[in-house]
């Protein structure tokens, strides 16, 4: 898959269940302590794959290299699998959903892939579409 980057925000990323709430306060001190653009909220919303076990979706607003850089630091600070989300296709088709691409990674290697499809109006959740083992 060819993806191409250019969001400044997502509700595509995610944390291994049950450490939402730590890591997410994590990130949000990492980023004030090295003065990054970047802020995250967990929203209440899980997502359930089949190889991958669940994750404790949060949204964040900010610079997306900071997003980054700090849910992969934070996969290998807590020992956990994260979603990285917001890979969008380069290619662009007319469709009545909009999707979203994303990798599963525990540390810095990337373990899988998921892609996510929601509706183009309203403000419904994301929903899983497919996921592939690496």
């Amino acid at each position: 898959m060819i993806f191409t980057i250019f969001v400044a925000d997502s509700e595509t990323f995610g944390v291994e269940s049950g450490h939402g709430e730590k890591v997410v306060e994590w990130l949000n001190d990492e980023a004030k302590k090295q003065g990054k653009k970047f802020e995250a909220r967990l929203y209440d919303y899980e997502v359930t794959t089949q190889n991958f076990g669940s994750f404790e979706m949060f949204s964040w607003i900010g610079d997306v290299n900071a997003a980054r850089e700090l849910i992969v630091r934070a996969s290998s600070r807590f020992k956990i699998k994260v979603i990285e989300g917001s890979y969008k296709p380069k290619e662009r088709i007319f469709k009545t959903k909009k999707s979203d691409y994303a990798m599963v990674r525990r540390g810095d290697k990337v373990i899988g892939h998921l892609e996510f499809e929601a509706p183009m109006l309203g403000s419904s959740k994301w929903k899983l579409k497919a996921e592939e083992r690496r």
